[in-house]
This record gives C-alpha cells, sequence and structure tokens, in this order.
C-alpha cells in the first residue's frame, strides 16, 4: 500500500532534479541547483490540484504522507552526500545562492501561512468545510 504515491513524488523529483541541473549549467556549475527543493515545492502545490480535480486516489494521499514523514531522513540522507567543501572552494555562488534561498524563505514563510489559512495539513487529515 505504500508504494501508492511514488509515481507522483517520482516525477516531481525527476522534474526538479531537472531543473536544479538546468539551472547548475545555466549557472556555469556542473552540479544539481535546488533540485530538491524544486521537487518539493512542485509537490507542494501540484498535489492539492490533483486531489482537488479527483485524480488522487486514498491510497495514493496516504502513500505519499508516508512519504512526508520519511522526508526528513532522506533529506538528512541527500545533504550527506553533498560536498561542501568542494562547493565553498568554488567561490562566491555557493555563499549567495545560501544567503539568497534563506532570505527567500524567510520572505515566503507568512505568503505560505496566510495561504495555508487555519490548517496545519497539507492533505489527508483535514476535513473539507461542507462536510465538517
Amino acid at each position: 500500500m505504500i508504494i501508492y504515491g511514488v509515481m507522483v513524488l517520482g516525477l516531481c523529483m525527476f522534474i526538479g532534479t531537472a531543473i536544479g541541473l538546468t539551472l547548475g549549467i545555466l549557472l556555469g556549475i556542473p552540479s544539481d541547483i535546488g533540485g530538491v527543493g524544486f521537487a518539493m515545492l512542485l509537490l507542494v502545490f501540484v498535489t492539492p490540484w490533483v486531489k482537488a480535480k479527483g485524480w488522487l486516489p486514498k491510497a495514493s494521499e496516504d502513500g505519499i504522507m508516508f512519504w512526508n514523514a520519511m522526508y526528513i531522513p532522506v533529506v538528512i540522507a541527500m545533504a550527506a552526500t553533498q560536498n561542501v567543501a568542494a562547493a565553498l572552494s568554488g567561490g562566491w555562488i555557493a555563499f549567495i545562492a545560501g544567503i539568497l534561498s534563506v532570505v527567500v524563505c524567510f520572505v515566503l514563510i507568512r505568503p505560505l501561512a496566510a495561504m495555508a489559512g487555519a490548517a496545519t495539513s497539507t492533505f489527508g487529515d483535514e476535513t473539507e468545510p461542507s462536510k465538517a
């Protein structure tokens, strides 16, 4: 049952990695720049849309919730494979990218929280307003 929803996650990961690799090529860095982040953003924005269209069965929602719970260990494992020393020796782009991403995340916290409203979860455990 857990395997449901993996296709959605996989598609988001492939698209996010492609965006990250393209961004790396455009910036002259032979590496993935933010591919996981792009994938997670894509998942955050696509999943509610797919669910609203009725294209996401309950089993797939449960599968995505399982992988959502596994997200932190997966990200830590992925971060452990990054070569931070090599990135920092490449020049100021690592510092600029790090600082810029933190600033953008700080700026986006309030609008994203406002968009989420009173809900604290992305999907799965919320109730429809008309059914509540």
